[in-house]
């Protein structure tokens, strides 16, 4: 379970009088996510989502984060709202760490995504970075491009033993993306979630409800958040990209915010490279994470099929765009 801090009764109701939002009644740990320790609060007047935020997190980031979130709700997109306390400040301390509380939002996300619930999630992204573009707000993305050949130095050995000649073909793609990587101030920047997944998304019946845990956004390409819900939305089990899912997740997004020329042109090395962050992420987390840790590891081998997918696309046709 996603609980490193354990928050017993007396810290709780003390670090509760800081608020004006009642008593607890319950409260109880979350086993999603693996970065933070996150529980489910109710009290006297409402439900809650209380965050410690553990050692991964910067805490310098934190007021970013919280005002991506205001920014979002101010303009009624839906997402979690930071809940001040009674000294005007989101950010609190709990147990020696910094906390937040913030509104719970109602819905479910989706095991197994289909092809209405990816144009849904491109929708709710074109207005996610139409919201953003005006805000002053920025964080840069400290995994990008830049940061993936030291992530990978190293761990050679490693993806060699995940499947046959993977280390070689990492090289070449890792090639591939320096030569092929967009100049990111010829394309559309702002604030990005870059971690939309399906399990940061939520849904009530078939109707997207919002999007929560905000604690990977920046400032880049927009474009390459897209990329970023291609691989999360619009994959099956095995590796297969699903040609239908792709098509409505930018059929959705390209009826909000039209993509430009130049992101068409630039897509299909996003999406590889969005491919490529995840995989090296995951392969740090599968190398370093002890065997005792509290959250098992992401196997990288998903991405690294996804990969494989990718280094036969050419165009973004290949992922399913059809120009409207």
């Amino acid at each position: 379970m996603a609980v490193y801090t354990e928050v017993d009764d007396d810290a709780l109701n003390d670090f509760l009088t800081r608020y004006d939002i009642g008593e607890a009644v319950a409260f109880k740990g979350i086993a999603e996510g693996v970065e933070n320790s996150n529980y489910l609060l109710e009290t006297t007047k409402a439900r809650f989502i209380l965050t410690l935020y553990e050692k991964r997190v910067n805490p310098d980031d934190l007021p970013f984060f919280m005002g991506v979130m205001e920014a979002l709700s101010a303009a009624d997109f839906p997402c979690p709202q930071p809940v001040k306390g009674k000294n005007r400040s989101a950010l609190q301390t709990l147990l020696d760490k910094p906390a937040a509380i913030v509104t719970f939002l109602k819905g479910m996300s989706p095991r197994r995504p289909d092809a209405n619930q990816c144009r849904q999630i491109g929708e709710a992204m074109a207005r996610m970075h139409l919201v953003l573009q005006t805000s002053s707000l920025g964080r840069p993305n400290n995994l990008s491009i830049d940061a993936w050949d030291e992530l990978y130095d190293g761990r050679e050995s490693v993806a060699a033993t995940l499947a046959p000649n993977l280390a070689t073909l990492i090289s070449g793609d890792l090639d591939r993306l320096h030569d092929q990587w967009p100049d990111p101030e010829t394309l559309p920047r702002g604030i990005i979630h870059a971690d939309l997944f399906p399990d940061n998304a939520f849904f009530l019946g078939d109707t997207f409800s919002g999007v929560i845990d905000f604690y990977f956004a920046c400032t880049d390409m927009l474009a390459y958040d897209v990329a970023i819900a291609l691989n999360a939305w619009c994959f099956e089990a095995r590796g297969e990209f699903n040609m239908t899912k792709g098509r409505a997740l930018m059929a959705g997004y390209d009826s909000v915010r039209s993509f430009t020329e130049a992101e068409r042109k630039a897509l299909p090395a996003l999406i590889h490279g969005a491919a490529m962050r995840f995989f090296l992420t995951r392969l740090v987390d599968w190398t370093d994470t002890p065997a005792d840790a509290l959250v098992r590891p992401k196997n990288p081998v998903e991405y690294a099929e996804k990969l494989g997918f990718h280094r036969l696309a050419r165009t973004v046709e290949d992922y399913g765009y059809i120009a409207s």
